[in-house]
C-alpha cells in the first residue's frame, strides 16, 4: 500500500512537470520537427505559454509514444491514428461494459490475463492508471491487443497485480531436470512501444530467468525500475547505456558483461546506431 501511495504521489508530481519540445521529442524517440508536424495534423495539442512556447506534460508524452508506435509498428496514416486514439479513449471511458476479448495468441497473450486480474481485484482502468502511472488509453489498448507498453510499464503492471512478466508470458516452474530451447525457437514477450524484443531462453523458471534482449536503435526501458534479486547481462552485439540509482552511467559495448543488484533503480537504452542484442539473466525469478 505504501508503494502504491508513493507511485501515486510520483505520478501527481510527474503530471505537474512540463517538458520543452526538445525534451518531449527525446522521450518519445522522435525529432522536435516531427512533434510540430503531429501538432499540425491534430495528433497532439501541447500547452502554450503566453509567449507561445510549446510545453508537454506526462499525458502528452504518453500520447506521443502511442502515436509513434502506431505510425512505426502499424503503419497508420495521421487520419487513422486520430481515429484509433479516439476509439481507445472512448473504449477506456466505457470499458466497464465491454466483454472479455478472446486471446489472439493463445495462453501467452497477456493483455486478457491482465484484464482478468484487474477485474478480479475490482479495479477500474482509471485506478490502475493512477497507481502505475500508465495512461488509461494505453492500458485499454494493451488489454485488447497485448501490445504497445514499455518494459517499465509492463514491470509496474505485473508488480501491481502481484505477479511477474515471466509468469504472465507462460513461464512456470517445471519438474523437468533440463530445458532445451533450439536456436530461433524462443517464445517472446509482447511487442513493446519502443522496439524492445524480449525472448525467453528457457521453457520454465526455477532460480533464474534467462532472456535474449533485441533492441532497435534508440530502444529503451522508458524509465527506471527495481525489484528483488540480482542480474547479469552480456552484450552479444551493439552497445548499451545503463543507469543505476539515477546518477551512475555505464556504457557497455560488444563483449562486455555487467552484474548488479536488482533493487537498485535501473534504466537502459540502446546507444548503438544499429541493433543491440543482449543475454540478460535475473535471479531469483522476480522480473
Amino acid at each position: 500500500m505504501a508503494s502504491m501511495k508513493i507511485r501515486s504521489r510520483q505520478r501527481a508530481m510527474d503530471d505537474r512537470v512540463r517538458y520543452k519540445i526538445a525534451e518531449a521529442a527525446r522521450m518519445a524517440g522522435v525529432s522536435a520537427s516531427t512533434l510540430r508536424l503531429w501538432e499540425s495534423q491534430g495528433l497532439v495539442e501541447p500547452i502554450r505559454t503566453e509567449s507561445g512556447q510549446r510545453l508537454y506534460d506526462a499525458s502528452h508524452v504518453d500520447r506521443l509514444k502511442r502515436v509513434s508506435w502506431l505510425r512505426t509498428n502499424k503503419g497508420l496514416n495521421p487520419a487513422a491514428i486520430r481515429e484509433t486514439l479516439r476509439a481507445e479513449e472512448q473504449d477506456g471511458q466505457a470499458e466497464g461494459a465491454a466483454p472479455d476479448p478472446e486471446p489472439h495468441a493463445g495462453d501467452r497473450a497477456i493483455g486478457p490475463k491482465l484484464r482478468r486480474l484487474r477485474r478480479d481485484m475490482g479495479c477500474t482502468l482509471e485506478k490502475v492508471a493512477e497507481q502505475t502511472g500508465t495512461a488509461v488509453s494505453l492500458l485499454s489498448t494493451f488489454e485488447r491487443t497485448s501490445q504497445g507498453l514499455s518494459v517499465k510499464a509492463l514491470h509496474d503492471l505485473a508488480g501491481f497485480y502481484g505477479t511477474t512478466i515471466a509468469v504472465l508470458t507462460g513461464q512456470a516452474e517445471s519438474s523437468e531436470r533440463e530445458s532445451l530451447v533450439r536456436n530461433g525457437e524462443w517464445t517472446a514477450w509482447p511487442p513493446t512501444s519502443s522496439g524492445v524484443t524480449v525472448q525467453n531462453l528457457t521453457t520454465d523458471r526455477r532460480k533464474m530467468e534467462c532472456h535474449r534482449f533485441q533492441l532497435a536503435p534508440g530502444a529503451s526501458s522508458e524509465g527506471a525500475y527495481g525489484h528483488d534479486g540480482e542480474e547479469f547481462l552480456h552484450v552479444l552485439a551493439g552497445s548499451l547505456e545503463i543507469v543505476l540509482d539515477g546518477d551512475q552511467f555505464f556504457e557497455l559495448r560488444d563483449g562486455d558483461s555487467f552484474y548488479f543488484e536488482s533493487r537498485r533503480p535501473h534504466s537502459w537504452r540502446n546507444s548503438h546506431e544499429g541493433e543491440t542484442v543482449l543475454l540478460w539473466i535475473n535471479t531469483p525469478p522476480t522480473f
